[in-house]
């Protein structure tokens, strides 16, 4: 680095920093697969925060504006929500092993001249913040924190797990993973919270935190979250498509599946209060899964044709007297692993999309059974020619094992489940529209049968 440049947090200006950074995150920030605001062209970049973890390495969150904005109301002020964690390495010259991990070369501003890269990529950098975590401490408005009944060995080789997913993982050693929320919202996320009280409960299908940091500006927010890692553990979605392209059953592993998340929402009771049913609440339920069905109709066009039907699914949820709890909120094949011949569930973030107090909220765990009831037929679908008989066993086996260890059976309230699947599938037409276009036909073929009359 040059001599004058970033000797400390304080040495540039955020305005000046941003002058350099501008042009490039501009261009990177939306080809990366965490970031929220595809399809949406980045008119401007605020620094939120600064903080110089090492030399040369500069922790940033950094808040993006869109043309147009409107929030999910309608009353065009700009979502609170576009916030993005960012770890920037800067050099004079980047070494080959960081090519992937290049953002580009400042052309104006105190780091003119300069490499900038992705730092969550390198090992030094990696490294360092994992030292961070085992020596709690601060550094500017960030906090790192670790339970203290856990030691974390030092040394631990990192690397960033090549995985498709929204947020950024590194993997230490195969001892423990880091996962660190790219998208930052205000409050404490569920992916530390929720884990944090299971373990508490004795529930062993959850990996507990052994550490985690966050941050104190522009607003309290939890950054990142250390947790045991599973090295030779296998995620249901590849045990899913193995079994699909060897043509062996998956109603064994589909049952067992549903008794660990039974298992899971019975711990949640004991961890976190029980809401009693309640009408008003199931009302506004209903009225904000409709609103989101208006509002994806706008964007995806080809479900205008369904929408009346899609409609008549929500009213179900107005008659339904199941109580609330807390639940995992986004839970699919992808969500659990195969390690030691059990069903561990991870990644209790819930649907990135949401606000995060909405995510937090209790809900019906006949949610998380739609979830993982519309990953089964995800699975099917993924694979030529299509199985739906495997889905449909699949499907009943998950849901007999739940009622096994639960004593409550999805597939005796309908309505309440088809409620539940037409919400997920409306989340998947807008994700899929957004992120992976070619895989819209998936969404949208449980689409025409929700929409069907009943």
């Amino acid at each position: 680095m040059p001599k004058a440049a970033l000797q400390s947090p304080t040495g540039v200006s955020p305005s000046l920093l941003l002058n350099s950074l501008a042009g490039l995150l501009h261009e990177w920030l939306p080809r990366q697969r965490w970031f929220a605001g595809k399809g949406r062209p980045v008119t401007g970049l605020t620094l939120a925060s600064m903080t110089e973890l090492h030399p040369g390495c500069l922790h940033l969150l950094v808040r993006a504006e869109h043309a147009e904005q409107v929030t999910r109301t309608g009353s065009g002020t700009p979502p609170a929500d576009n916030l993005y964690q960012l770890l920037l390495g800067v050099r004079e010259m980047l070494p080959p092993s960081l090519a992937p991990a290049f953002i580009g070369r400042a052309t104006e501003g105190p780091l003119t001249g300069l490499m900038v890269y992705d730092a969550f990529q390198e090992p030094r950098s990696a490294g360092l913040l994992l030292e961070r975590l085992r020596h709690p401490g601060a550094a500017g408005p960030l906090r790192f924190e670790r339970d203290p009944q856990v030691t974390v060995p030092a040394g631990l080789t990192p690397r960033v797990l090549d995985a498709e997913q929204s947020n950024t993982s590194l993997v230490y050693g195969d001892s423990y993973i880091l996962k660190v929320f790219r998208r930052v919202q205000a409050g404490v996320n569920p992916d530390l919270e929720v884990p944090q009280a299971l373990a508490r409960q004795g529930c062993t299908r959850v990996p507990g935190p052994v550490a985690w940091f966050r941050t104190s500006q522009p607003q309290q927010a939890t950054l990142g979250v250390l947790q045991p890692f599973l090295p030779d553990a296998d995620d249901g979605w590849t045990l899913a498509l193995r079994s699909l392209s060897s043509g062996r059953d998956f109603t064994d592993e589909a049952y067992e599946l549903g008794r660990a998340t039974a298992e899971v929402h019975l711990a949640l009771t004991a961890a976190f209060p029980v809401d009693a049913p309640e009408p008003h609440r199931n009302r506004r339920l209903a009225a904000a899964m409709t609103e989101r069905l208006d509002s994806t109709a706008r964007s995806v066009p080809a479900l205008l044709p369904h929408a009346p039907g899609l409609r008549a699914a929500f009213d179900a949820l107005v008659d339904s007297a199941r109580p609330a709890q807390r639940i995992h909120g986004d839970l699919h094949l992808g969500q659990v692993l195969w390690s030691g011949q059990q069903w561990f569930v991870i990644d209790f973030e819930g649907e990135p999309a949401r606000p995060l107090a909405e995510r937090r909220h209790a809900q019906s765990p006949v949610r998380d059974v739609a979830g993982m009831l519309r990953s089964f037929d995800y699975a099917a679908r993924t694979r030529l020619p299509w199985r739906p008989e495997w889905s449909l066993r699949c499907r009943d086996a998950y849901c007999a094992g739940y009622a096994a260890e639960s004593k409550s059976d999805p597939r005796e309230e309908p309505d309440l489940l088809r409620a539940y699947e037409t919400d997920r599938a409306l989340y998947e037409v807008l994700y899929e529209a957004r992120h992976r276009p070619d895989w819209l036909p998936v969404p949208m073929a449980a689409i025409s049968r929700l929409a069907e009359p009943r």
